[in-house]
């Protein structure tokens, strides 16, 4: 994949913080390549039309990611000489809208399985399973590590990588395969 498909990956992942995988799915193929070249105001229409909660949002965060429309030129390297995880924090820290999860699943969908996507329902399956003693409404960057570090430790227990084990933890809570 190019920049243009990592991008679209990106605004993908923009759209599913605090929606689902499948409106942010049905988005990216409504709007294919528009991403990067659609006016605000146009690209608002559409996500309200699809149903988005955050349709004015979401497409301010788009527009303003375009800044990083070399998205894969910038994170490559960032993962050949500093890793997966300095990648996370350059995305969470420079793309509005996107946090560690989103920073993590966008990872995940170019290619790189060395992080854990910590959504509701792998923390559900954490919590089912004493991994941690309560499901946070919330996670701030320092909580996510932490809970992260507990997912690394069951990824090396069982041999799966984490992006790998979260895939496969999501599906047994949803019974869905997506992305």
């Amino acid at each position: 994949m190019g920049n243009e498909e990592w991008f679209s990956e990106l605004c993908f992942c923009i759209l599913t913080a605090n929606s689902t995988a499948e409106l942010g799915m049905k988005i990216q193929r409504e709007v294919g390549s528009g991403f990067l070249h659609m006016k605000r105001e146009e690209l608002e229409e559409v996500l309200k039309s699809l149903g988005h909660r955050f349709w004015r949002k979401r497409a301010e965060f788009i527009v303003n990611a375009r800044k990083f429309s070399n998205i894969k030129d910038i994170v490559e390297p960032i993962v050949k000489s500093r890793g997966q995880k300095a990648a996370r924090e350059w995305i969470s820290g420079n793309i509005k809208g996107l946090g560690f999860k989103e920073a993590s699943h966008f990872l995940r969908n170019v290619g790189y399985f060395d992080l854990a996507i910590l959504d509701r329902h792998i923390l559900a399956v954490m919590h089912d399973y004493s991994l941690i003693d309560n499901i946070p409404s919330s996670l701030s960057r320092k909580r996510y590590l932490e809970i992260e570090k507990r997912f690394f430790e069951l990824s090396e227990l069982v041999s799966i990588r984490p992006g790998i084990l979260d895939f496969y933890l999501w599906y047994m809570r949803t019974g869905k395969v997506l992305k």
